[in-house]
């Protein structure tokens, strides 16, 4: 982070969730290649002390809600008091059913995992689509982190997982409040912006797969939808 009395480094991979909150706080990003250290991200870095502040995604997207404030341009928080306890009953079935429940399935090394993986998988979007079925984000009327966290997986459902890691029973957009979910997420303030489909896509097929990156298939997340006059009143 790098801001009037701050000074340091955030190493992000584009595929990751809680770089949507930095950006949408709209603080600065950037990156030292001088610096020799082992690469993984997420990395917090002081460039002061010279220190790992953080590597932890968890810690950090919260660190994000509430300690920059001061420097950020558009302070939002999406981790309000009254849904805290909501938001981590959320994250605690969300992340390790579909943000890791796909990984599960896609470095599965028996038949026997990768189906108990991917069962696992759609057993939890048939459980988001009930829930969004009822509001127009995870905790009700308000974006929070719970939805920020979601996000990421989901929009690489299609064009990444369903392909690359074989979670292919149903297409996201075969859900129909799902799908309306993830392009409602995307069009907020500052999502689409952190969001590069082709990174990912380049990221999954092209640098940890064969090289070869498929042209489809097509998803388009700038699409019109009606969730927040549907949820209006909600």
């Amino acid at each position: 982070m790098v801001g009037n009395n701050m000074e340091g480094n955030l190493f992000v991979g584009r595929m990751i969730y809680w770089v949507l909150q930095s950006d949408m706080y709209h603080s600065q990003v950037t990156s030292n290649d001088s610096i020799s250290l082992p690469r993984s991200v997420p990395l917090l870095w002081d460039k002061k002390t010279k220190t790992v502040v953080n590597n932890e995604s968890a810690d950090i997207i919260r660190m994000f809600n509430s300690e920059f404030n001061e420097w950020a341009e558009r302070p939002i928080d999406l981790y309000p008091s009254d849904l805290r306890d909501e938001i981590d009953d959320l994250n605690a079935w969300i992340y390790p059913e579909i943000n890791n429940g796909v990984y599960k399935a896609g470095f599965a090394s028996s038949q026997e995992a990768y189906d108990k993986a991917v069962v696992k998988v759609f057993e939890a979007l048939d459980k988001l689509e009930t829930i969004l079925s009822k509001r127009r984000f995870l905790c009700g009327a308000r974006l929070t982190e719970a939805d920020i966290r979601l996000f990421p997986t989901l929009f690489r459902f299609d064009p990444v997982y369903v392909v690359r890691f074989k979670c292919n029973l149903r297409m996201l957009k075969e859900y129909p409040n799902l799908w309306e979910y993830v392009r409602d997420v995307y069009q907020q303030p500052g999502v689409s912006e952190a969001s590069n489909l082709e990174h990912c896509k380049k990221g999954y097929f092209g640098r940890t797969g064969n090289g070869i990156v498929p042209m489809g298939p097509v998803v388009d997340y700038s699409l019109p939808t009606n969730r927040a006059k549907q949820f209006a009143d909600s």
